[in-house]
């Protein structure tokens, strides 16, 4: 199409997750109720390894940049959900979108890399155990914790290449509560075959090749777990349940949007949602139920802070002083 002949889109309009007021308005509150937790619980684990010294290890510092990680996730389109929902109409900009998109692969990327590194973690810990300080030395793990941030902008750059320099011009309705990729490219005013099949290889190629290495790594580590039973046996298994269920909630939705990426089903809605909402509240409890040390450095840190608060206390309820 001539570029003439159409006006470029400015905004687009989001349709959200409900077109009921009483459910916008409940939804207001449960979500606003659940970014809270998520930010609080997140911080929460970032202010434990952080403040606890014998968390300073490659596990916990990767588990601080997922928890990171999770609320940039969060943070990148439930704050404009949750203020769409008492205000009509929902749009967003054309920059506003594509910094939308920009963002999620970015932080969706890196996750997926630092989950594969978090898994080369835990086989060097359980399958070469005497090597493990040797291997995962600072150095290392501060190469693979920036090498996932590296990769996801790298990969989000990749994706938004397909779309910005697209011919917007017709309709502008996103049927989603933020900009997602698949419906955007879909709006543009030429054949997007190729940009949807590029996007796609993109995003495949990553997920596949990631979800493969995750694959391995724990099988590899389930099989040199099952033929021991000692006690530091014991603390893996507990240590890769976690990990596991982890890999399973963030792999999921992911794979069940991307089965069918250019057809929109209701449900993928609610997959969306738990991806970028229940997800990153569910991951610092999987890690603080699942791991005795983060709960042992969380009691440690409470029993500090109540002993630090009872002096200031009794000298406020002593009227002699």
């Amino acid at each position: 199409m001539d570029q003439q002949n159409y006006s470029r889109v400015t905004e687009f309009v989001l349709l959200g997750l409900s077109s009921s007021w009483k459910l916008q308005c409940f939804f207001f509150v449960f979500f606003n109720f659940l970014y809270i937790i998520i930010v609080l619980g997140n911080f929460l684990i970032v202010f434990t390894v952080i403040s606890e010294p014998a968390l300073h290890t490659p596990m916990y510092i990767m588990l601080s940049n997922l928890s990171v990680l999770d609320v940039l996730l969060a943070t990148y389109a439930t704050p404009k959900m949750i203020h769409d929902f008492l205000h009509e109409p929902k749009t967003i900009s054309f920059e506003g979108c594509m910094v939308q998109i920009f963002l999620l692969h970015v932080f969706a990327g890196g996750e997926m890399v630092l989950l594969v590194a978090m898994a080369y973690d835990r086989y060097v810990a359980i399958c070469k155990p005497l090597h493990y300080t040797a291997i995962m030395n600072l150095c290392k793990c501060t190469g693979l914790v920036v090498g996932s941030w590296v990769i996801g902008v790298m990969h989000s750059l990749s994706q938004l290449a397909f779309t910005v320099n697209l011919p917007f011009c017709g309709p502008n309705i996103v049927d989603s509560y933020y900009c997602d990729l698949t419906l955007v490219i879909k709006l543009a005013c030429t054949d997007t075959y190729i940009p949807e099949v590029l996007m796609l290889l993109d995003s495949g190629l990553m997920g596949v090749t990631s979800f493969l290495l995750l694959l391995i790594s724990y099988t590899v580590i389930l099989v040199t777990v099952s033929r021991h039973s000692s006690v530091d046996m014991a603390k893996a298994r507990s240590t890769l349940t976690a990990h596991i269920m982890v890999v399973t909630l963030f792999f999921g939705p992911c794979i069940f949007i991307y089965v069918w990426p250019f057809s929109n089903f209701p449900v993928d809605k609610v997959f969306s949602v738990f991806s970028t909402v229940f997800t990153p509240i569910l991951n610092p409890i999987i890690y603080t139920l699942r791991n005795k040390e983060v709960k042992s450095a969380m009691n440690k840190l409470k029993t500090q802070y109540v002993n630090s608060k009872l002096p200031c206390l009794s000298f406020t309820q002593n009227p002699l002083l």
